[in-house]
């Protein structure tokens, strides 16, 4: 395991988690990024002194982990599974169901205040492209996607995404890291997908929707593509987090 002081997930998005929370979200990074390996077992009094604290919130992380099932609980710790291909695959195939779903309602919908607001994102996601900040443009684009699911107010809908949303919110920031180093030229394509998405939105035009979902959907081969290249580079040291 890396040493604690080397944090993959974002410290600045911390900032409200508990000590459980903050735990769960940097051992889930280690876990997809392959840092810690499929297999490896895990345990709680290691993790406690790893990480500075006691047992009780390491317990907590432990928990919150097997309920995702990338990690299976055992006696005093846990054994981790990981996350394969066929899964994160899965991951998108729930996001290609609710947001199908999603612009079913968004049709019978006003939806100028829903475009606004995600014209503004997409202006956020670009200034991170400039500034070659994986990071916050891994953030945007998650919150991009929440702004549309959460302006239909359907509370089952929204269930479904935040069970979804931690391990996607690990797999999207491990993969956007490696394209910021390694396909930069990428995020001209990404923008003017998310820009189709908007207007499909605005328009409420279903044939445009579908092009624009399934041409985000198609690039998960790409971002399982970065992830396991990722897991490489990590293992060499090379990737960090953002400078």
């Amino acid at each position: 395991m890396v040493e604690s002081t080397e944090h993959l997930y974002p410290e600045k998005w911390l900032s409200k988690a508990s000590t459980g929370d903050r735990i769960a979200y940097e051992l889930r990074m280690r876990i997809i990024s392959g840092t810690i390996e499929s297999g490896t077992v895990l345990s709680e009094n290691k993790l406690a002194a790893d990480f500075s604290v006691s047992r009780s919130p390491v317990r907590d992380a432990l928990k919150i982990l097997a309920s995702e099932n990338i990690i299976q609980l055992e006696r005093m710790g846990a054994i981790v599974l990981g996350l394969k291909e066929k899964e994160i695959e899965e991951i998108y195939d729930v996001r290609l169901l609710i947001e199908t779903f999603v612009f079913e309602r968004l049709v019978r919908m006003d939806v100028n205040e829903l475009v606004k607001e995600l014209s503004k994102i997409l202006e956020m996601m670009k200034v991170a492209i400039k500034y070659y900040d994986a990071d916050e443009f891994s953030y945007q684009d998650v919150l991009f996607h929440e702004t549309i699911i959460r302006a239909i107010k359907h509370s089952y809908i929204l269930m479904i995404w935040n069970n979804l949303k931690p391990v996607m919110e690990s797999f999207i920031l491990l993969s956007m890291r490696m394209r910021f180093k390694e396909k930069y030229e990428d995020f001209e394509r990404i923008v003017k997908n998310h820009e189709l998405y908007i207007e499909a939105i605005k328009t409420k035009d279903r044939s445009l929707m579908i092009k624009s979902l399934h041409q985000n959907f198609d690039d998960v081969q790409g971002k399982v593509e970065d992830l396991w290249r990722s897991q490489e580079l990590l293992s060499k040291g090379v990737i960090q987090e953002n400078d």
